[in-house]
């Protein structure tokens, strides 16, 4: 006999990016592993404390730096697009399901133009390796 086809796409559940992510997943001993406090300091002369508009968090900026080069991911596009629909990614970023993720073009900004003529992942990249 042949099965039903059942579409359960917009079933609500109450479960969070904690419980999807499985213990072993390699981010989760990056995590473990590694304090990205530093970056923080590291980047803060590169923000202006009193105007602006609020920005990315230079760690989760980071964080998705590491996330691109890790996985191979060239294109912020890309790198947008897989944030979106990845739920580790997520999770290593802090993000909840329901947390809008930051546009490819302000993540191109940031890197881009914010650190322009400075090598500062490299320096970030250097400490933790």
């Amino acid at each position: 006999m042949m099965g039903t086809l059942k579409n359960h796409r917009d079933e609500r559940v109450s479960v969070s990016v904690e419980e999807l992510v499985p213990q072993d997943h390699f981010l989760r001993a990056i995590e473990a592993t590694i304090s990205f406090d530093f970056i923080e300091e590291k980047l803060r002369p590169y923000y202006c404390e009193n105007n602006g508009r609020p920005s990315i968090h230079p760690i989760v900026l980071f964080k998705m730096m590491f996330i691109g080069y890790f996985y191979g991911i060239r294109s912020e596009r890309q790198l947008e697009k897989e944030i979106k629909t990845n739920i580790a990614y997520r999770w290593f970023l802090g993000f909840s399901l329901s947390d809008t993720i930051p546009d490819h073009s302000t993540i191109s900004w940031n890197r881009r133009t914010r650190f322009i003529h400075t090598n500062i992942f490299e320096e970030i990249f250097d400490e933790i390796v």
